[in-house]
């Protein structure tokens, strides 16, 4: 990137603007922004976190005696700057709207001063320099404050070179400035690699692949899929055409070769590599049950090995090579790769993930996930004492640690956490466990580190996602649903079709009438809230929702606002609530295994809202996600595997199954004569339409075949008055990128 000689550069998270040259990067790359917008751009990081109103943008980019459409003009460079950015006027990460005041530029904003490379290539040997720059009183305030040591020797770099005659009349003071200059130059190093959380220096960070197909960590379903690395190559899940697979990386060049994976691995994610890089430790994502198979897959090719009859939901190696430790339920298990009977190894508090061993292989540490809160948190144990002992507590609210990796020498440790909505990573040093530095700060999502084999480099992803609720047309093809439902996830419409609630990318609940008229957010902020559904007199909405670092619980709220409190006081996930035609009684069930696996059997209840009494459904052990036909007639639910849809004639007591193949996010047609469900397991990804009762099914649309849209997944999100299947798609572009930790 070609770097100015003055200090007209910003950077902001993996951004840099070059304020003389008009010029905007990402990564490293140009990114095209017009002249309007990138003006507007420059007022806004000119004040950095200050309200720049209207009239000041007016001013200063039309002039007051010029006459244009200023609102439209100023939108739309808006709108530019966002789009380049990667933003959202609803969740800004940069550019905030402030209604009829003006706009604020969020992110930390630092200014790049250049004349520094200038003077390294002519080394200053001359010592007076430092003399004249710098007093002992400055060095002793420098000490005792990093930032501004780092400014005292960027003084000491930017002074003129000043004569020899001078230097010679110094020679005497030579061995004290000497080591002042040694302390100085060693406090600003210590400063540019040791910045902490807080700091304005952005870390150097390089980019190493482009497509954007890295298949992101999504904690919310126990998707843990790790990177992994022999030295030369990365090995990562990747989506290509909407499908799970896992892909050889060149780090030095970032092209990307296909793994042959068996075909009983459908969905593949890595647990770990052995430690001579030469097999994968492999297992499937995509089946609903949370124990699966265990395959090692040499990266180079040749024939897979199912290992044993094991069972886990992740595994790594043993430090000697030849056995591995897995993790089933809440325990873990040792087991020979040649086969043998599994011995315990420890018992933990939750479902393990990411384990990884220390060099030299005394400790342990991995992430575990609490089925009933769904946080994570890094815990430890040593080969000596297999008991599990939790570090970091209290870091964030609610508990987001996870994924950690251990530096080759053992120097540090690094793991990402979650702060303010933002996914960054972490360094503990040495023996340290409680305080952490911060060593990358947005904006994309930074996740999953892979520690390289020698020195201190560390790869990981960065992921930008965005999601859009599109409707099936008529053809079968995608098409935007109406624009104020645009960030929905779920949505659900009132039996007389008036109102629509609907779920945003955010968890935020919101309530509006059909036509977007009438819109109000109905859930506080900071409560998540799952899907709703409308009471069949539209005055009541029954959700499913959680407060942060607590289980799923059944609500019931107003629709027009008010009161949100849950209905039920169980140590357990609620999930799916449905309202019986009554009004007053609800069909809930549990969450299944993609969600949380919990001990207790699982199935469907009825639960009496006036009263708070409750009564399981006869004969409905093993299902769960209930909805009630708009008429009353039937219950529709899903068995936990995701392959069977039931329905229960609530006149005759007796179920019926109706799908045996894949069927997920039932929703009834409007009419009760027929479900729609996404056959998320089968591969063409389809959305059905199955009579009731005989079980004909109709394909409306094959969402494999819909990734023009340049969508990687879809969630099945609702049915509209008229039968049109809403599906929201998810955009992300995930790559890969690495840091080297010593600059």
């Amino acid at each position: 990137m070609p770097h100015s000689q003055d200090n007209s550069r910003l950077s902001f998270g993996l951004f840099e603007v070059d304020l003389s040259s008009g010029e905007l990067w990402k990564a490293g790359f140009r990114i095209k922004l017009q002249s309007q917008p990138f003006k507007v751009l420059t007022c806004l990081l000119e004040r950095p976190g200050q309200v720049v109103t209207r009239e000041e943008l007016q001013e200063r980019l039309w002039g007051k005696d010029t006459v244009v459409d200023f609102d439209h003009s100023l939108g739309t460079a808006v709108n530019k700057i966002r789009e380049a950015l990667g933003d959202s006027a609803d969740n800004p990460r940069f550019v905030e709207t402030l209604a009829r005041r003006g706009y604020r530029f969020v992110a930390p904003v630092t200014r790049i001063n250049m004349p520094v490379p200038a003077i390294a290539e002519e080394p200053v040997t001359d010592f007076t320099l430092i003399e004249q720059t710098l007093s002992p009183q400055e060095v002793s305030h420098s000490v005792a404050g990093p930032m501004e040591t780092s400014q005292a020797a960027v003084t000491v770099l930017e002074a003129p070179v000043v004569e020899v005659a001078q230097a010679r009349q110094s020679i005497d003071f030579l061995p004290w400035i000497a080591a002042t200059f040694v302390v100085v130059l060693a406090l600003f190093s210590g400063y540019i690699v040791g910045r902490g959380h807080g700091s304005s220096a952005p870390p150097h960070i390089v980019q190493i692949t482009h497509s954007g197909h890295l298949a992101p960590l999504d904690k919310s379903t126990e998707n843990f899929s790790a990177a992994v690395t022999d030295g030369p190559y990365l090995y990562a899940p990747m989506l290509e055409s909407g499908r799970f697979g896992l892909a050889a990386i060149e780090i030095a060049g970032g092209n990307s070769i296909p793994l042959q994976i068996p075909s009983d691995v459908p969905g593949p994610t890595l647990g770990d590599i052995s430690p001579d890089g030469s097999h994968l430790l492999v297992r499937d994502h995509l089946s609903p049950d949370s124990e699966q198979p265990l395959w090692i897959v040499p990266p180079i090719g040749g024939s897979a090995q199912r290992v044993g009859s094991v069972l886990a939901h992740d595994a790594t190696w043993m430090p000697d090579g030849v056995n591995i430790l897995y993790a089933n339920g809440n325990d873990l298990y040792t087991a020979r790769i040649n086969g043998g009977a599994p011995q315990k190894f420890a018992s933990l508090p939750g479902r393990a993930y990411w384990m990884r061993w220390s060099p030299g292989g005394k400790l342990l540490r991995f992430t575990v996930i609490d089925t009933l809160s769904h946080t994570v948190g890094i815990y430890e144990l040593s080969q000596a004492d297999h008991t599990a002992k939790r570090i970091l507590t209290g870091f964030s609210q609610p508990s987001s640690e996870c994924c950690g990796v251990w530096m080759a020498d053992g120097s540090s440790y690094i793991f990402q956490s979650s702060h303010g909505g933002s996914e960054n990573l972490w360094q503990l040093a040495g023996n340290n466990t409680t305080s952490p530095r911060q060593i990358t700060d947005g904006p994309l999502q930074f996740q999953s580190p892979v520690a390289s084999r020698t020195g201190h480099t560390i790869y990981f992803q960065g992921v930008d996602a965005r999601s859009e609720m599109l409707r099936v047309s008529a053809s079968g093809d995608l098409v935007p649903e109406s624009s104020f439902l645009a960030n929905a996830v779920r949505v659900d419409y009132s039996r007389d079709g008036n109102w629509v609630a609907w779920v945003d990318i955010n968890g935020l609940l919101w309530r509006a009438r059909t036509n977007g008229s009438e819109r109000l957010q109905l859930s506080p902020d900071g409560t998540f809230v799952f899907m709703a559904r409308w009471s069949p007199d539209g005055n009541r909405l029954a959700l499913m929702a959680r407060e942060p670092g607590k289980a799923w619980k059944i609500y019931v709220m107003p629709a027009a606002g008010g009161e949100f409190q849950p209905l039920l006081n169980e140590d357990r996930n609620e999930a799916d609530p449905t309202w019986l035609p009554d009004g007053k009684t609800l069909v809930f069930g549990r969450l299944n295994d993609l969600l949380g696996k919990e001990s207790a059997e699982r199935g469907l209840y009825l639960l009496h809202v006036d009263t708070r009494q409750v009564e399981q459904l006869p004969d409905s052990a093993g299902l769960f996600s209930p909805r009630t036909s708009p008429d009353g007639r039937y219950i529709a639910a899903m068995t936990l595997n995701q392959k069977e849809l039931r329905i229960f004639d609530l006149g005759q007591r007796t179920w019926k199954t109706l799908a045996t193949n894949s069927a997920a996010d039932p929703f009834w047609a409007p009419d009760s004569k027929s479900v729609y469900v996404h056959a998320s397991l089968d591969p063409s990804q389809p959305i059905e339409r199955i009579s009731v009762p005989d079980g004909t099914i109709k394909v409306l649309v094959r969402l494999s075949d819909s990734r023009a849209q340049g969508a990687v997944d879809f969630i099945f999100g609702g049915v509209t008055p008229d039968g049109i299947p809403l599906v929201r798609s998810r955009v992300f572009t995930g790559n890969l990128f690495s840091l080297d930790l010593d600059k």
